[in-house]
């Protein structure tokens, strides 16, 4: 069994990586410690690595096909991983679940037409819809004891004749919710109700704490899976966001003719011939990797919980059951949103994705990404524990 060291730091600068190379860009300095961009800071699974080694080997990189083997690939896992069996004609590609969404939107809305999302949630929802020329309608999650709750009164009372889809994030991001079967029904039963579309990015699907099981919506009833566009991919699981390889699975023949139509008149349908060769091999035999990889973030998890709940009070966890994305609320120490981002920056000396960010519901909140060695982690926690003391004069 191969041991993988998660612990050991891996050198990203001057590689061109987003959330390292360009925090002057995002935060006007370098002297930052990056837990901003949502990927990790761990090295891919090995098979997957010498998958791309012997590909480029081969020293020509022409117009590549998807051969079955990686259809299979992706239908084992959805089966083993989440108990859903899918078939091979479902299954369509995107560069990328945001472009994926924004291909769904152009395809199955006209401009003017509403889209609902679920606030605070991922950033690129609002750009997707308001620059399609779409209409956004917002159904904020309620926070009740430091746990996010669907707030469906609100949601039935927002759909009108207009609306036409909803965009779900299961596992939710930044608020780390693993949506119940229970509650994923309750939505589907509106959805079906008022016809809407149901958008599910399961992009971290895979990155689920014990306790927790993940449910995709389109597999709990043939209701559900008839309306259901869902968006998948490696990216988060393995950290592969660079290869811009997406899977997009939709059962209803005819929402995927329509799909499909769109995709090609965007002359959109070849993929990147490394992003192809790695999301099989992550397929096949990256889950021993991930197995280890779930099993050190909840250390990270766990770590972070106990460091503030003993040294920083004042700052309270929405803890995850999904994502290695944790949601900190730092609204007892009292700032504003711009004092609160100066002081993440200026004095913790953090790149932290700021709250607002994914709506006005994000005012006082941070994101912080703790898929790194947990030395960085503990770095950047003294850090922020320094600077909170200093704020205080202790």
């Amino acid at each position: 069994m191969e041991k993988y060291d998660f612990d050991k730091f891996i050198d990203r600068r001057e590689t061109n990586s987003y959330k390292w190379d360009y925090l002057d860009e995002a935060f006007g300095t370098r002297d930052l410690i990056p837990m901003w961009v949502a990927d990790m800071d761990f090295e891919a699974p090995k098979p997957v690595i010498e998958a791309i080694k012997n590909r480029a080997q081969h020293g020509c990189y022409g117009y590549t096909a998807r051969p079955d083997s990686y259809y299979e690939s992706i239908m084992n896992w959805l089966e083993k991983r989440h108990s859903w069996k899918v078939e091979k004609e479902w299954l369509l590609h995107s560069p990328g679940v945001v472009p994926g969404i924004v291909i769904a939107i152009l395809a199955f809305t006209n401009p003017g037409d509403k889209v609902i999302i679920q606030t605070p949630v991922y950033h690129p929802f609002y750009s997707t819809v308001r620059e399609n020329g779409r209409q956004l309608v917002k159904n904020p999650l309620k926070l009740e004891n430091g746990k996010y709750f669907m707030n469906f009164e609100d949601l039935e009372s927002k759909i009108d004749e207009r609306a036409r889809m909803l965009i779900l994030c299961n596992p939710h991001n930044p608020g780390g919710r693993v949506w119940t079967e229970g509650e994923l029904l309750k939505l589907g039963e509106l959805c079906i109700k008022h016809d809407l579309i149901i958008l599910s990015d399961e992009i971290h699907s895979d990155i689920i704490m014990p306790g927790y099981k993940h449910i995709p919506i389109a597999s709990i009833s043939q209701e559900l899976a008839d309306r259901t566009i869902t968006y998948i991919a490696p990216s988060k699981t393995f950290n592969l966001a660079g290869l811009t390889t997406s899977t997009v699975i939709i059962s209803n023949q005819r929402l995927r003719r329509i799909y499909n139509n769109m995709l090609s008149s965007l002359e959109l349908n070849l993929g990147n011939v490394f992003g192809i060769v790695a999301t099989e091999a992550a397929y096949r035999y990256g889950e021993e990797w991930l197995e280890q990889l779930l099993k050190y973030l909840k250390g990270n998890l766990e770590f972070l919980k106990k460091f503030i709940s003993e040294r920083l009070p004042e700052i309270k966890v929405v803890e995850p059951e999904g994502t290695y994305l944790v949601w900190l609320d730092f609204r007892g120490l009292g700032m504003d949103q711009e004092e609160l981002r100066k002081f993440i920056i200026e004095k913790a000396k953090l790149g932290l994705n700021d709250g607002v960010t994914f709506g006005e519901e994000g005012k006082g909140f941070q994101r912080m990404n703790i898929a790194c060695p947990r030395s960085i982690l503990k770095k950047a926690l003294e850090q922020l524990e320094t600077a909170v003391k200093n704020l205080k004069g202790t």
